[in-house]
């Protein structure tokens, strides 16, 4: 049997490793809950490094280049909570449902990752069990906390400026289900400022292509955005800056609309 489909002895995660989520407690009384889905990298020590070169560790396929750095200027910026899954997407995808096919990826854009080949159904869930239903109930509690209170729960994501050989040409992407309201004014007010929005580009928001919204947004009926900023604009610190400063304003405009 392959090392990387053997579970070890004792727990996934071993006291050397990351806790599967950071929390940062909002600072002032805010309507946005922020959380970041494919925020870390981080690979658990019973995986090695899931069998690829070091290289394919800072692709995209690893986790979402430079949102972690937005999230982290746009919080304070809004006084906001914030919530970041820690671990790379290729060990568990946490913006996917438990069992999901693509939620532990055997293969991600043309990368074979032998740490996910023929991964038992038991192997899965103690994956998800360590890493997606922690960073989840994370989310949950905060939701259940803020019952009284107005909230929009604001999904940050970013997405590769090329895939498969196709260069996508949006700056950012916003993405809707059941409800767009949120959407449609945060797209206005981006393309206001001379931007190319995508709306459900460069990837549709479904309920099973994702997780996050459906769960804890759309089935409590709490408006939301999920953005995608495409990742050449935010992969250094000024890029990652400058959309944090636009969101912080941007934001609370587009609350101010959504509740006339």
């Amino acid at each position: 049997m392959s090392l990387y489909n053997t579970l070890r002895r004792g727990a996934f995660l071993t006291e050397g490793d990351p806790h599967p989520v950071r929390y940062f407690a909002e600072e002032v009384c805010s309507p946005f809950v922020l959380v970041s889905d494919h925020a870390g990298r981080a690979v658990p020590s019973a995986l090695g490094r899931l069998g690829i070169p070091e290289a394919e560790h800072e692709r995209h396929i690893a986790y979402d280049i430079g949102i972690q750095g937005v999230g982290r200027r746009l919080r304070p910026a809004l006084g906001a909570a914030l919530i970041e899954q820690c671990y790379s997407r290729l060990v568990i995808d946490c913006n996917r449902s438990p069992g999901h096919p693509t939620s532990v990826p055997p293969v991600s854009d043309g990368t074979q990752i032998p740490a996910n080949q023929a991964l038992s159904e038991h192997e899965r869930r103690v994956r998800e069990d360590a890493i997606l239903h922690p960073y989840h109930a994370v989310i949950t509690a905060e939701l259940d906390a803020r019952t009284e209170r107005p909230t929009a729960l604001i999904a940050l994501h970013s997405f590769t400026p090329v895939m498969q050989g196709v260069r996508r040409p949006w700056h950012a992407g916003v993405l809707f289900n059941r409800d767009s309201r949120l959407s449609h004014i945060v797209a206005g007010l981006l393309r206001a400022e001379g931007l190319c929005v995508g709306e459900n580009e460069p990837y549709v928001l479904t309920d099973t292509s994702d997780y996050t919204v459906p769960l804890h947004a759309e089935a409590r009926g709490l408006p939301y955005l999920e953005i995608e900023i495409r990742q050449d604009l935010i992969a250094d610190e000024g890029g990652q800056i400058e959309w944090a400063e636009r969101l912080a304003r941007l934001l609370p405009q587009a609350w101010r609309a959504l509740s006339i």
